[in-house]
């Protein structure tokens, strides 16, 4: 067994939010702003209670410190969580609450659509603050749905790991994709448009439909998908997906997805160096969503956004070969990287 690598845990801010008349129940979670403003998604979901909200908002603001910090970014890291109410709710009243809860900090936060938000969301996030991304495009600008420059850098470093592990392109080979979501979808249609044959599954049955439809997609059911025969596995959904009895299941030797905090355990990580399975860090892989974003308040161009999102193959191989070399989980591998680099703080923004 490897000795696991324990993340830095500075101090974590949070900031409870409620607003009872614009159904607003949620909490702003701020990990790290060393290298800058605490940037990360606002999610909307169904949480059982308000302390199960507030987990995850930490769990996932420590990710986006790692997050981009790993792709250069000046920005720390923080998220966004919110109650979803039960039943109909103004959706503009929720937001625009939110956006006065985001105005309220300064600029020490910056906001962008998440899981069940989108960019009519964030419009009504930018009616009170400046300190939001994920809107409307401007031509020749960032901006706009992030979820393709995701799904293009998850695609990246999917070829990356291919050829780390098999010595060859995606051409032929089987891939698994566990939720078609807009990422899964997109990183589905570049699979395919680079030779791969594939493998779907999603809780909504009629995404997989259309999808094998379009694609010639084979389709099996949720529970089913790890197991498949494939060559490479993509976790697209929700986390912690790499339980024990998924790792233990797995035929791939490549896992490489979009999700979020995809490994159940730290324990996952050394499963899979026992296994063999060459696994790509998941917030290294899925950086693209939040390097448009970032370009987008920066006031960068589409193809600086290219750019970025085109190293996150490069960095994949480096990441898995220094792993190969230093007998070490990837993840371990990764966290070092970015927290050497949470040491550089970078210049402060305007």
């Amino acid at each position: 067994m490897v000795a696991r690598h324990r993340r830095m845990m500075p101090p974590m801010e949070y900031i409870r939010l409620s607003d009872e008349a614009a159904g607003l129940d949620g909490v702003i979670a701020i990990h790290s702003t060393a290298r800058g403003p605490a940037a990360g998604g606002c999610r909307l979901w169904t949480y059982d209670d308000p302390g199960a909200a507030m987990t995850d908002a930490f769990r996932l603001a420590e990710g986006m410190s790692y997050k981009n910090a790993m792709a250069g970014l000046p920005f720390g890291g923080g998220k966004a969580v919110l109650r979803r109410p039960p039943g109909a709710f103004d959706r503009r009243a929720l937001f625009e609450a939110f956006g006065r809860a985001v105005e309220k900090l300064d600029g020490r936060y910056v906001t962008a659509e998440d899981v069940g938000t989108g960019v009519s969301d964030m419009e009504c996030v930018a009616r009170h603050t400046r300190h939001v991304a994920g809107r409307t495009a401007l031509p020749g600008l960032a901006g706009g749905d992030p979820s393709p420059w995701t799904a293009l850098g998850v695609f990246e470093a999917m070829k990356a790991a291919v050829e780390f592990r098999y010595s060859s392109g995606l051409a032929g080979l089987r891939v698994a994709v566990s939720g078609v979501g807009n990422v899964g979808a997109g990183l589905a249609r570049l699979a395919h448009g680079a030779g791969a044959r594939l493998v779907v599954a999603d809780i909504d049955p009629l995404r997989c439909a259309r999808l094998a439809e379009e694609l010639g997609a084979e389709v099996v059911g949720i529970e089913a998908i790890a197991g498949v025969e494939a060559e490479v596995f993509a976790p697209c959904a929700l986390g912690g997906a790499l339980d024990e009895a998924t790792v233990l299941a797995l035929q791939a030797r490549v896992v490489c997805g979009a999700a979020n905090n995809q490994l159940a355990s730290p324990d996952m990580a050394d499963l899979l160096v026992e296994r063999g399975i060459a696994y790509a860090p998941d917030y290294v892989v899925n950086a693209g969503g939040i390097i448009n974003v970032a370009a987008e308040y920066l006031g960068e161009s589409e193809g600086e956004v290219k750019g970025r999102v085109m190293e996150i193959g490069p960095r994949t191989r480096t990441i898995l070969d220094a792993a190969g070399r230093d007998g070490l989980p990837p993840p371990v591998v990764a966290d070092r990287m970015a927290e050497e680099l949470m040491q550089r703080p970078e210049p402060a923004l305007a």
